[in-house]
């Protein structure tokens, strides 16, 4: 026996790992992450670990929250919060950022603080800004605590959309046509900001997608048909994100392709085809998570087809960094090559999402998946790698 080992108790070293999976969060995707969060807490080997929800309100509180599966589903359209969830509307959970000491401490206004035991790893559910971004991932680092996805710099490039498209730019892979209008330009000249996204509609042609350059789950997404509908489809952009991106329309299939980090390296799932969704304008948030439009899986491509947009999959993980799983978004266009739209570093994670859906397929079912990834992270270690 080792003497790391020898050195810890009786009780310490039969405990299970304890996972704490960490959810909701500040941004707009803050109930997507709990819907998450509740599958995933549904699907967790409670025999194999020790489960501590923790989810982060609207506000930014870290909260104590009740492990209840059910209550964090989209029930008659309506969508779960943290705040209904926490045990308390005033109790605080605090990570201590000491790498030596990994323990949960659990506080509330005038009592004293409990102790919640120490976390092994962490699986943070949260999507968007404050959480996807590397902004949770760089405190996890400061705390030494493994946690699974990706790192701080991956998180990072994977959120922010100019510069994904920069990394995979500089790295050969096709990007379709796009613009960037930093907050600065909208803020000190919108009338130059505006003559340059007319340009590039006049170089690219009419629709253009108006979109926050930082957000995900398509809020804050407006597809634009003329230069009438310009102003509007900025402002709701700039609600989720001072800085937009503007694309135009690529003609083709919307195909996507989950990749899985295993012990040999990544791989690529079967890819998947996201149909012309006839009750929506594009495939929007309602359409993904009200109305649960169903995607194709397997995509109905040809062996070459399926084997090169598995191999850019794999291309964009490497690319970005990134570690534990990305499901990557494609168009195949109508000349028949295919250009990568983006991809998602903490993806959909339902059990009806795209990337467990492409898994399945793939012969990874639902709970084998969320073990792979806690026992990935476990493996990892912390710290620059």
């Amino acid at each position: 026996m080792s003497s790391e080992n020898s050195s810890q108790n009786p009780e310490q070293q039969r405990r299970k790992p304890r996972v704490a999976v960490v959810f909701g969060g500040r941004s707009s995707e803050h109930a997507i992450s709990v819907v998450t969060a509740g599958a995933v807490l549904r699907a967790i080997d409670r025999t194999k670990y020790d489960v501590l929800p923790i989810g982060i309100t609207t506000d930014g509180r870290w909260a104590l929250t009740a492990d209840d599966p059910e209550r964090m589903a989209i029930n008659d359209r309506t969508l779960p919060t943290v705040a209904a969830l926490a045990e308390s509307t005033e109790g605080g959970v605090v990570l201590s950022v000491d790498p030596g000491n990994r323990e949960v401490v659990y506080s509330e206004p005038g009592s004293v603080p409990k102790a919640l035991g120490d976390v092994d790893v962490v699986f943070p559910m949260l999507h968007g800004p404050y959480g996807e971004d590397g902004t949770l991932q760089g405190l996890l680092e400061l705390s030494g605590v493994p946690y699974v996805g990706a790192g701080v710099l991956a998180s990072a490039v994977g959120q922010d959309k100019e510069y994904m498209k920069r990394v995979f730019i500089s790295f050969g892979l096709p990007v379709g046509p796009y613009e960037v209008i930093r907050p600065r330009e909208w803020d000190r000249d919108p009338a130059a900001a505006r003559r340059r996204i007319v340009d590039f509609a006049g170089e690219h042609g009419w629709p253009l997608f108006i979109k926050p350059a930082r957000g995900g789950s398509s809020m804050g997404i407006t597809k634009v048909d003329s230069l009438a509908g310009l102003d509007d489809a900025v402002e709701e952009a700039r609600r989720h994100d001072p800085k937009i991106l503007v694309e135009s329309l690529l003609r083709g299939r919307e195909i996507e392709c989950g990749v899985l980090e295993f012990e040999d390296g990544p791989r690529a799932s079967v890819p998947a085809e996201i149909p012309p969704v006839t009750s929506h304008d594009f495939y929007d948030f309602e359409a993904k998570y009200i109305d649960a439009a169903n995607g194709l899986v397997p995509a109905p491509l040809t062996p070459e087809e399926t084997a090169e947009v598995q191999r850019l999959a794999v291309a964009a993980f490497d690319a970005t960094s990134c570690e534990g799983l990305v499901r990557a978004d494609f168009f195949l266009t109508d000349d028949g090559g295919f250009v990568i739209n983006e991809i998602n570093t903490m993806p959909g994670f339902t059990p009806i999402s795209m990337y467990p859906r492409m898994w399945q397929e793939s012969g990874v079912g639902y709970p084998e998946l969320v073990d792979k990834l806690i026992q990935a992270a476990l493996s990892r270690p912390t710290g620059l790698r």
